[in-house]
């Protein structure tokens, strides 16, 4: 079993009061001893959000750490609020994992968190890979992303997106390559609009306030086996297995982009290094258990593993692959 370093003094307090220990988002100082945090950067019902419930039960159920891990959301800015608060508050934390995604990783690229940068904190693991999706409405009049490309070149504010990242993040670079792919040149005057989790971005689609939802499959997955929301097109390599497989690639519909979001985890820059190698070992085994592989089919996660130093040389590419793409686009100032 895993263990991570521990204040003997505060231990033994902690052994001696039963007080329940009350948290808000911005007055987080120190995990509840003896137990671990996941901060998701998001309101509840987002990838960032999934990503730390289901680790904090898996890890929790295979008894991979040494008590319970609680998820502390901490929404704002794209995941920036969360890494200013880490930075900030809990920068030598041994006990605390911050969910991360492509997401995480365009912010940065795009110098949108304030001060941050990708070597301020410690990039741990990747878990799998979520990939991209653009989903109408059930009763949509798009019946496939050729016609809603379509509609776009003809005017491109005709369509209104809704994504769970800021404008410039990655869900909005997801609809931006596509219609550069499909020749569209006004790529500016796309609408898109922003909310604060991939969940209520679907909400306010389904409201009847916006066209199309641009995401990640984990967000929509709930929705779509509701019958509420269908999916024009998936953007992986080839179509994902058991229940979407009847989900084409945009590929497949001549439209040649790949957008797979990452998910996995940063620890703050300031943790001791057996605390970093005891999160690597820890996750590595949670990553290799059959019960992480059942979490993966059933949110739609496909094999996608990095961690260690591996992780951070893969963050550094990105960063830096997202960078030149958002000068591409004129996203950011070259």
């Amino acid at each position: 079993m895993t263990t991570f370093p521990r204040n003997t003094r505060a231990w033994l307090g902690a052994m001696l009061c039963s007080l329940p220990l009350a948290l808000s988002a911005f007055d987080v100082h120190a995990a509840p001893e003896g137990k671990t945090d996941c901060i998701a950067p998001a309101k509840p019902g987002g990838g960032w959000d999934f990503t730390c419930r289901a680790t904090a039960r898996a890890l929790q159920e295979l008894d991979l750490i040494p008590a319970g891990m609680q998820t502390v959301n901490i929404p704002g800015a794209s995941g920036g609020v969360a890494f200013s608060h880490v930075r900030a508050k809990r920068n030598d934390d041994n006990d605390l994992i911050v969910a991360a995604s492509t997401a995480t990783t365009t912010r940065l690229a795009q110098r949108r968190y304030a001060g941050g940068d990708r070597d301020q904190v410690r990039w741990v693991n990747a878990m799998g890979a979520d990939y991209g999706i653009v989903a109408v409405p059930e009763d949509s009049p798009y019946d496939d992303l050729a016609e809603l490309l379509d509609a776009l070149e003809k005017n491109p504010q005709s369509v209104s997106f809704s994504g769970g990242d800021v404008v410039g993040g990655f869900d909005h670079l997801k609809v931006l390559m596509a219609a550069r792919e499909a020749g569209i040149d006004d790529l500016r005057d796309i609408k898109y609009l922003a909310f604060d989790s991939g969940s209520v971005a679907i909400t306010q689609l389904l409201g009847g306030h916006l066209d199309a939802f641009t995401g990640d499959v984990s967000e929509a997955m709930s929705f779509v086996e509701s019958g509420d929301l269908r999916l024009l097109a998936v953007f992986s390599e080839e179509r994902l297995p058991g229940e979407l497989s009847d989900v084409p690639t945009a590929r497949e519909q001549g439209i040649d982009v790949v957008a797979p979001n990452w998910r996995g985890f940063y620890v703050p820059g300031g943790v001791s290094d057996a605390a970093y190698a005891d999160w690597k070992e820890t996750l590595d085994t949670l990553y290799d258990s059959a019960q992480w592989k059942q979490i993966m089919k059933t949110n739609g996660l496909l094999p996608f593993h990095k961690s260690g130093d591996d992780m951070e040389r893969f963050v550094e590419k990105q960063v830096n692959d997202i960078r030149e793409l958002s000068e591409t686009l004129g996203l950011v100032a070259s």
